[in-house]
């Protein structure tokens, strides 16, 4: 006979008695299944109505003319049978690739020399080069205006470059990679700080010198994250649509050519046209991510050394040259905007004033677009922060309803794939179109807040999806052995252990909707107009210092409003998870 364990049901339930299964089911814990599926019947019916319906308005709009005829593809024929439109496709995917090439070349000898070298101040560096991470790529433009342009500092450097004018390809591609280099960096530096030092130790023992070593260890070792930093960029160069505004001159691109076909024609059809073949490369470049993302094998294994460099003077000193020179240009160029917000009258009284902070003089939304900007940054951060961390839970954590958790992740992952001008455009003829009960919110911040959380939502839900993850499932399953309800495994265990994520988040969402324009160019009204749309209106003016004002206030609000979020976040985490303290 086998022995009884003290403490064990069968002890508990003594001689006679038959064996408990444990305690019988309470009401709340019969409701769960079903308030399991109306929750995620709710986050796949707001994902829809946020994300698909827009789109499936875009596809159905780009079938029909101007009247509303059905017509196929003859709208696509006449689109592509144009030279100059056909020249907006060409010029996107050259100049994107192009953009794409040099960021990436640039930072990826950033990003080694930050890891692979001993830099002094390397944190500063870092830092330097992540500032246009808070700030609209329209600064970057108006900086490359005020340094480069017919009254620029600098512009006699490009004729000596023997570069045209700064207004065309030339100011693209320069503004493309200011703005897009930290994107790129995170991406590299991440992909280059996980080396085995064994490697680097096998090699030398082998004899290799510090080339072959780089072209054998580094380099293969890096090729996903090269890869991936490319396609990344590569996206957001072709769907931006600040840079070529500003700095575009006559060169047609897509991006622009969606805004001249509906603001300047009101041509909504030949819009969706142009925003569905905005989409496709977009959506072609995401899937290549994927499969490279899926591709990717662990460069630390458990028996891994992280690779911490030598000391050498020859090596350090130049790459703290380069480091030096890339971050001056950069940091430089965005300086040089700022401080002509100030000047009195660029570039022959540079004596500063605030007298370009006026902004109810100059045409554009004046301070209630500053003030619009806040409420939307604000509405954005909790709504998108709560939705994405209640949804990646769906997503995770639940057991059962399979099917429909893997639909909701499909969708809350497809956003990354579409482009603010192509969801924008969705956004007018969805909300807008007369059969639609939703009508109402058309015009409104509240369409704002929800455009521009379904633009950034992607990369929120894989951050909160990786948070989450950190639990082992173990904890569900004792939870659900102590007879716990959801909610209270939500509320006690995994948004306490997710709060640093759900910070990372808030700041996330906050700095993207301050400064993002291409989403919502189309669905402000005079009352809802945003500050980064006041910086376009201002320089389509010609009123550039203003704009540069306007951009110069972007930014240091952005800054400010994360460095808050991440202290509020610090007190939370300090007052609710001391456990994490060593």
């Amino acid at each position: 006979m086998s022995a009884v364990l003290p403490g064990t049901a069968q002890d508990l339930a003594g001689p006679g008695r038959a064996e408990t299964t444990g305690p019988a089911p309470s009401p709340g814990a019969m409701l769960e299944p079903w308030l399991l599926r109306a929750l995620l019947a709710l986050g796949l019916l707001l994902l829809g109505l946020a994300v698909l319906a827009p789109l499936a308005s875009l596809g159905w709009r780009s079938l029909l003319d101007a009247q509303g005829q059905f017509v196929g593809l003859a709208n696509f024929q006449a689109y592509l049978g144009g030279g100059r439109r056909l020249e907006s496709l060409t010029n996107s995917l050259l100049l994107s690739a192009l953009s794409a090439s040099l960021c990436v070349g640039l930072a990826y000898g950033y990003a080694w020399a930050l890891t692979h070298c001993r830099l002094p101040a390397a944190l500063l560096w870092r830092a330097l080069a992540l500032l246009p991470l808070l700030a609209p790529s329209l600064l970057a433009a108006i900086g490359l205006v005020y340094t480069f342009g017919q009254q620029g500092l600098l512009k006699e450097l490009l004729v000596l470059l023997g570069l045209p004018g700064l207004y065309g390809t030339t100011g693209i591609v320069l503004g493309s990679v200011l703005w897009t280099f930290p994107h790129a960096l995170l991406i590299l530096g991440t992909a280059l700080s996980s080396r085995d030092a064994r490697l680097y130790e096998a090699a030398q023992c082998l004899g290799a010198g510090p080339w072959r070593i780089f072209a054998t260890v580094t380099l293969p070792g890096s090729r996903y994250g090269l890869l991936m930093a490319w396609v990344v960029v590569f996206v957001l160069v072709i769907t931006d649509f600040g840079v070529p505004k500003v700095v575009g001159g006559q060169t047609p691109m897509l991006a622009t050519d969606i805004y001249k076909e509906v603001v300047g024609q009101q041509k909504l059809h030949m819009g969706a046209v142009v925003a569905l073949l905005l989409l496709l490369p977009a959506a072609l470049a995401f899937r290549v991510e994927q499969w490279l993302r899926a591709r990717q094998a662990a460069s630390l294994g458990l028996r891994a050394v992280l690779h911490v460099p030598e000391r050498r003077a020859l090596r350090d000193g130049l790459a703290l040259l380069y480091v030096a020179g890339v971050a001056v240009a950069l940091a430089g160029v965005f300086a040089v905007a700022v401080y002509a917000s100030f000047a009195t009258y660029w570039p022959y009284r540079l004596t500063p004033t605030l007298a370009h902070y006026a902004f109810d003089m100059s045409d554009g939304g004046g301070w209630a677009a500053y003030g619009n900007s806040l409420k939307l940054a604000l509405w954005t951060a909790a709504a998108g922060t709560l939705l994405s961390f209640v949804l990646a839970w769906l997503v995770d954590k639940p057991r059962g309803l399979a099917p429909g958790r893997g639909l909701l992740h499909a969708m809350a992952t497809l956003p990354m794939a579409v482009p603010g001008l192509a969801l924008g455009l969705g956004y007018i003829l969805f909300f807008n179109a007369p059969w639609n009960p939703l009508r109402g919110l058309y015009g409104s911040l509240a369409l704002l807040v929800i455009c521009t959380v379904a633009h950034f939502y992607s990369v929120a839900h894989i951050t909160q999806l990786s948070g989450l993850r950190q639990l082992d499932g173990e904890y569900e399953l004792v939870a659900q052995s102590l007879g716990q309800p959801f909610w209270r495994q939500l509320w006690r265990v995994h948004l306490p252990v997710a709060l640093p994520t759900l910070v990372q988040v808030a700041g996330y969402f906050f700095v993207s909707a301050l400064t993002t324009v291409s989403a919502l160019v189309f669905l402000y009204t005079p009352s809802t107009e945003l500050a980064a749309i006041a910086v376009l209106a201002m320089d389509d003016a010609g009123d550039t210092a203003p704009a540069a004002a306007m951009a110069t206030l972007l930014f240091a609000t952005a800054a400010l409003g994360r460095g808050l979020i991440a202290l509020l976040g610090q007190g939370l985490v300090q007052r609710t998870q001391r456990w994490r303290a060593k």
